[in-house]
């Protein structure tokens, strides 16, 4: 296909994306969903050219920018508190299903080696940073469910890729060292973080002295690819490497940034974020294609492919549960016994948890990055977008139903979130108040008192709207304007004053910051 051709078919591709997003809205089902099978439904259309899934090609270009925007977005105070659950799915969980899914491919073709069936396992294991935000962005889930499926989806991958990294060299090689593998795990996880933590604050120092917000998008571009591809080509993990610099992006963005660059970067983000996920899912659904040609080309494909992959899905499924439920129980007998740990959560929270763990296409690039000659590659491939179909589409699209049905205990907010907000706007706009009367050499009007005390309800503007008439009345071109702006400042210092002594959370932070930014853009468009 040439590249006038290649480019046709974008263009194709992205007309597909609006008509998809479009059905999913009006049948009320998951994105993901509707892309996946839009794709399936491609891949059969007459004339249309067969698309290679280019595993390696999906992990470098795609990868990078979606984890970097995931972990920049992340509530960073709720990751720290429930790190605990988040390392036990992170890790504990992909190890567990991996076993498992292993145990199970070896009962299945017991002539095949055990390390083809850990390579599987590690393959699917992981839910998919990519398909947990797809079908999560749709949902309101109590923030601490969003933290820990968003927070494992972020590290998981790393564990999972790496346990399959380890699987193919057993398999390949034919021996395997414990002790050298979790040496190496280590090595991998570790170097992985303090390779993005140093290309992160690097970043920062470089990013805070750009000047203009288009140069800043694309340094955070680079920061993003670059973090991956270094850490890749040390042999160290670019998953982790590159959701530490965003972590730590995410951390020292309200004050590196100006207003006007992050009113831009997040639109510009939330676009291009939008176009690759929904590029991947068709490019999944259109894998399908492929999957078919091995089935056809199999004497025996029900009991060779089709069965195997069913039982491997079920594995798959239960898994997970089984560790969820393992891990609340462990924690209520500790409790018990008088173990000071904390309290094992709901049965609704822990149902969630387990029907939330949809995989998406790095499970399937991972499968077709195995080589053509690898033991039971065909049953391998079958499983995974077996895994993913199922996951995506029975779990996806069923997940709002189960969170309307499910018991509400466990599920509420808490009410400290509204509180704490209705405190950090009242001294917010204390703070705004006290600057701009420190700055305008006369009281302010009361109709200018009440809107620095109402910032949150678009202040920006009718503050602009009454200050501009100020600027008529008095003849002065630079009083209002510094005042306001001091305002503005004033209000962002307060407010970072009571997320870093922990007055306020993260969420707090970033929907009043949300305020300031309108007011600060709007001011300078005077």
């Amino acid at each position: 296909m040439s590249l006038q051709s290649q480019y046709e078919f974008l263009v194709l591709l992205l007309m597909a994306v609006i008509v998809l997003e479009l059905a999913a809205r009006r049948l009320h089902l998951p994105p993901a969903a509707a892309l996946i099978v839009g794709g399936m439904a491609l891949a059969f259309v007459p004339g249309l050219p067969t698309i290679v899934f280019d595993p390696h090609l999906v992990l470098v270009v795609f990868l990078p920018p979606l984890l970097l925007s995931s972990a920049y977005a992340t509530v960073w105070r709720d990751f720290k508190r429930h790190s605990a659950t988040i390392i036990s799915l992170a890790v504990g969980a992909v190890f567990f299903t991996s076993v498992s899914v292993g145990i199970a491919f070896h009962f299945l073709f017991p002539d095949l080696p055990w390390a083809a069936g850990l390579a599987l396992g590690a393959a699917v294991s992981p839910p998919d940073a990519v398909a947990v935000k797809a079908v999560l962005e749709k949902l309101r889930l109590p923030m601490r469910i969003t933290t820990v499926l968003g927070g494992e989806s972020l590290v998981n991958d790393a564990s999972g890729l790496v346990l399959f990294h380890f699987a193919v060299a057993w398999t390949v090689v034919g021996s395997f060292s414990t002790l050298d593998a979790l040496g190496t795990f280590t090595l991998v996880a570790a170097g992985g973080i303090a390779i993005g933590f140093l290309l992160g604050y690097v970043g920062v120092l470089i990013l805070q002295r750009l000047a203009s917000s288009e140069l800043v998008i694309t340094g955070t571009m680079l920061l993003a690819a670059s973090s991956y591809i270094v850490a890749e080509r040390l042999g160290l993990s670019g998953v982790l490497s590159t959701v530490t610099t965003g972590l730590l992006l995410g951390w020292r963005q309200h004050e590196i940034f100006s207003a006007a660059t992050r009113i831009t970067a997040g639109s510009f983000w939330k676009i291009l974020i939008f176009l690759m996920q929904s590029m991947l899912f068709i490019l999944v659904g259109l894998s399908l294609r492929g999957i078919l040609d091995r089935i056809e080309s199999s004497d025996q494909a029900i009991s060779d492919l089709i069965v195997p992959a069913t039982i491997i899905v079920v594995v798959v499924l239960l898994s997970r549960f089984v560790w969820l439920l393992g891990s609340d129980l462990l924690w209520f007998t500790l409790g018990r016994i008088g173990f000071p740990v904390k309290r094992a959560p709901a049965l609704s929270v822990t149902l969630i948890l387990g029907w939330a763990g949809i995989r998406g296409p790095v499970t399937l690039a991972a499968a077709l990055a195995l080589p053509e000659s690898f033991p039971g590659r065909d049953v391998i491939l079958v499983s995974a977008f077996g895994v993913i179909f199922v996951t995506v589409l029975a779990q996806g699209a069923s997940l709002p139903l189960l969170v309307k049905v499910l018991p509400s205990t466990g599920l509420q907010t808490s009410t400290r979130l509204a509180k704490d907000e209705a405190l950090a706007r009242m001294n917010v706009s204390d703070a705004q108040f006290a600057a701009f009367s420190a700055l305008s050499s006369v009281p302010p009007t009361h109709e200018e008192k009440c809107l620095l005390d109402h910032y949150h309800n678009r202040a920006a503007r009718q503050l602009s709207s009454v200050l501009e008439e100020e600027l008529k009345s008095d003849g002065s071109s630079t009083r209002p304007s510094a005042a306001m702006l001091a305002a503005i400042k004033a209000g962002r210092l307060e407010l970072l004053r009571m997320y870093r002594t922990g007055e306020i959370s993260d969420v707090i932070l970033r929907k009043l910051e949300q305020d300031l930014d309108i007011q600060e853009f709007g001011s300078q468009s005077l």
